[in-house]
């Protein structure tokens, strides 16, 4: 397990990630990274719980609306 150290920002607190965690993970400077609150606290990630289900919406309509979506595009 890593641990950080919060440091103050102006008005705000921030911390930083070490360069093997940075690697490991591919994170690059001016990725976000979104904050999902659990029972137990909070995890960070890359990876947007949002954008799933907008994926999983399209595809849906798509897989629905085939035929119609490729008439549409002639």
């Amino acid at each position: 397990m890593k641990t950080v150290k919060l440091r103050k920002i102006g008005n705000s607190y921030g911390f930083t990630i070490s360069k093997e965690i940075m690697e490991k993970y591919n994170l690059k400077e001016g990725n976000e990274l979104h904050v999902i609150e659990t029972k137990d606290g909070f995890t960070l990630s890359p990876y947007n719980p949002e954008f799933e289900i907008w994926a999983s919406s399209f595809e849906n309509t798509n897989s629905k609306f085939k035929n119609t979506l490729k008439a549409l595009s002639k």
